[in-house]
């Protein structure tokens, strides 16, 4: 039965019935009993294994084909009527022919098979950032795992009402053929569409499809923001709560820093970190002129290789219950998981069953867990979950921070000298190719604001609704820029990392409070050495001093890199982009 007499609601499931033809339609209403009825379904159905009730509470195991384990950008679209708005980063085809092209493929997908109708909300219901979205779907592994990342229920239908306002997403894993695979977006019709996968970043359509692609969209037109960003609180010891939100590639300690634990020092005198999101933050201009974030999602999809008590402890915590986990090993002996990373040593164990279901030794080559196994664990699991997650109004941002993975050229820190120059910075966002990466290590990757991938119109008009937020914002958060990843001529890291990061950001919001100077350079401003707290770091001020060259033969070689990045977008660079640019080249050559 539906829970809802919505026109538009319910011509579009009629229409996409008609073309999936499922044996049956069942709605999603959020309750306990209805999802816990599907768990069973999933574990009888082999879809999912139930884990160890004791040591791991209502958690599951899920395996993917090998052939569907992560996100596919050359398979995923932006079709809008003119190519031109969906720039040169994204694929593009022309609405009709793709349609044309996905019902063909739809068509019959589901006989044999149940249509699920999920009705969602991005941030909380009823909220002024709420977003309200309806996902079919003919996978119990997309139910069970929208429900924990999104807020699944018939209280979304309810703030819904008659409205057309909603995005609607039509997924079907159909035969999990590659190369019919397509993850496709339509911003002009708010509708998003997914075949021929069942790996979560593919087909939760929530995540990266609506919060990224199809919100950044909706935000140009509504004067609002969607980034792929952290939302962090920092807690002073006077009991004072600053929030910052920051953008990083992947790879580069985006997870960590939002689930940052303050090093020993700064713990004693009475310093706190609470993490509001991990991924992804829409941003809006309050009524006091500030700019507030909320975290639109309800639970983190995190990678699980690497993460263990000492990288992440509090994300480790987070999946110890009601947490799907997909692609990591089964260890038999007490029916728990594992993955490269968790475990050391001895501590390692001697028999798994792998991410493809075959047995795995200690020492063994081939990975247990696959590079990029996940888990969908809920968010108010935790343990530094901010006591703001829920607030409908969000927070209010002091700084916004961006960063990426260098080697040599960018500093520790630095901050922008205004909003204009802080969008150049972000802008030119870039990483280094670590031997993790395929390819050649050390090649400069640009990622602007980390949304290269999830940018769903052309990103030199997202730079300009940068600029144009910016004279919105009356208060507008200071922009910086941090580098954890600086190294000696061996490849050492130079900084501490992790919860040390916290001595940068200290450093950050004083700024931010204007309670301490900076020092002018070429690239913007920078701390002095000495006001950057090392107490307890096996380090000196000389070595943060390091940290903080700016070398300009380097920086001359970021200038060429910068123009032939912007030259792939044309005409459209805003002026003030190029403008900043050459102030740039020019600060190197005085």
């Amino acid at each position: 039965m539906a829970f809802t007499t919505n026109k538009a609601v319910l011509s579009w499931i009629d229409e996409m019935a008609k073309i999936t033809k499922p044996d049956q339609i069942v709605w999603i209403d959020g309750s306990e009993e209805q999802l816990e009825a599907l768990r069973a379904q999933a574990v009888e159905e082999g879809i999912m294994i139930k884990l160890n009730e004791e040591k791991l509470p209502g958690c599951y195991l899920h395996r993917t084909d090998p052939n569907d384990v992560a996100r596919v950008e050359g398979r995923t679209y932006i079709c809008c009527k003119k190519q031109e708005d969906a720039g040169p980063t994204n694929n593009w085809m022309d609405p009709e022919e793709m349609y044309a092209k996905l019902y063909a493929l739809y068509d019959g997908t589901m006989k044999g098979r149940t249509m699920y109708v999920i009705p969602y909300s991005m941030s909380v219901v009823g909220s002024p950032f709420a977003k309200y979205g309806i996902e079919l779907t003919d996978s119990i592994y997309v139910v069970l795992n929208m429900a924990i990342m999104t807020r699944v229920g018939t209280n979304v239908l309810d703030a819904l009402g008659d409205s057309p306002d909603y995005i609607k997403g039509l997924h079907s894993y159909a035969d999990l053929d590659n190369d019919k695979k397509y993850i496709v977006h339509f911003p002009e019709d708010n509708t998003i569409m997914s075949i021929n996968s069942n790996y979560g970043g593919n087909v939760l359509l929530g995540k990266k499809c609506f919060a990224l692609r199809i919100a950044s969209n909706l935000g140009r037109q509504e004067g609002w923001m969607a980034e792929h960003m952290l939302i962090l609180g920092i807690q002073n010891p006077k009991g004072e709560i600053k929030y910052v939100c920051a953008a990083f590639p992947s790879a580069c300690g985006k997870t960590n820093l939002a689930m940052l634990i303050p090093p020993e020092g700064y713990q004693k005198d009475g310093w706190k970190a609470w993490c509001v999101g991990d991924d992804i933050a829409w941003l809006r201009v309050g009524e006091d002129g500030q700019l507030w974030a909320v975290n639109p999602e309800h639970g983190f999809f995190g990678v699980a290789p690497g993460t263990n008590a000492k990288s992440n402890f509090n994300a480790l915590e987070c999946t110890k219950k009601g947490t799907i986990y997909t692609n990591v090993a089964l260890n038999p002996a007490d029916n728990t998981v594992w993955w490269e990373g968790l475990t050391k040593g001895d501590a390692i164990p001697e028999t798994l069953i792998d991410w493809n279901g075959l047995e795995w030794h200690r020492g063994d080559e081939k990975k247990a867990a696959h590079p990029n196994s996940r888990f969908t664990a809920p968010a108010k699991n935790c343990p530094c979950l901010s006591s703001e997650y829920e607030n409908p109004q969000g927070v209010p941002v002091s700084a916004i921070i961006f960063g990426g993975r260098r080697a040599k050229t960018a500093p520790l820190v630095y901050q922008s000298r205004d909003w204009e120059h802080g969008v150049f910075i972000g802008s030119t966002m870039a990483s280094e190719t670590t031997a993790a990466a395929a390819g050649a290590v050390g090649v400069v990757r640009r990622d602007p604001m980390a949304m290269l991938p999830f940018c769903g119109y052309h990103m030199a008009d997202y730079w300009g609704h940068w600029l144009e937020m910016g004279k919105k914002i009356e208060k507008a958060p200071k922009i910086f820029n941090v580098n954890w990843f600086r190294t000696d001529d061996e490849g050492n890291f130079l900084w501490p990392g992790f919860g040390d990061n916290l001595r940068v950001l200290d450093w950050i919001l004083k700024r931010c409070a204007g309670e301490i100077d900076a020092v002018e350079t070429p690239i913007g401003y920078e701390p002095k050495p000495e006001d950057i707290n090392i107490d307890g770091l096996d380090m000196t001020a000389d070595d943060v001093a390091n940290l903080l060259t700016v070398d300009k033969d380097l920086w001359k070689e970021e200038v060429a890199g910068i123009r032939e990045f912007y030259a792939k977008f044309g005409e459209k660079v805003p002026a003030e982009l190029k403008a900043q640019l050459e102030t740039l080249a020019s600060n190197l050559d005085k």
